[in-house]
């Protein structure tokens, strides 16, 4: 009866190492996902402002920087549009991971409810001999 207590015990230990490492790895591919969307987004911010600051610095009169006041409006209003998009793509990309965790969560349960039926049986079959 050791043996098989052993046993299981074992198999319940490897089965939690692996929901875990898949854990692990679901947290980190999504980590590394928003790290990319929020790095093009403030890439392409960057590159944006720089542009605009270029040509903020070439202008030597004042009807020239009358021209660009709309344009520098623009930069931040296309900044500011590419920054939530990204926090909604993010959002959603987080909400995914979550129900991948729940989904992993709700199989392991069912496994162990299954295994646990499956062991009060087989005892209690034992019992009846």
């Amino acid at each position: 009866m050791s043996y098989q207590f052993n046993d299981q015990f074992s198999a319940y230990t490897h089965q939690f190492a692996a929901v875990a490492a898949r854990l692990n790895r679901l947290a980190l591919e999504n980590a590394e996902t928003v790290f990319g969307v929020q790095l093009r987004t403030l890439e392409k911010n960057v590159d944006a402002t720089t542009s605009f600051l270029g040509e903020l610095v070439e202008v030597r009169d004042l009807e020239s920087y009358k021209t660009l006041v709309p344009k520098g409006l623009q930069v931040a209003r296309d900044n500011a549009e590419r920054v939530a998009a990204a926090g909604q793509e993010v959002f959603g990309l987080t909400l995914k991971t979550t129900e991948a965790f729940g989904q992993l969560a709700k199989s392991q349960f069912e496994a162990a409810t299954e295994q646990a039926q499956a062991t009060v049986a087989k005892v209690a079959k034992a019992t009846k001999r």
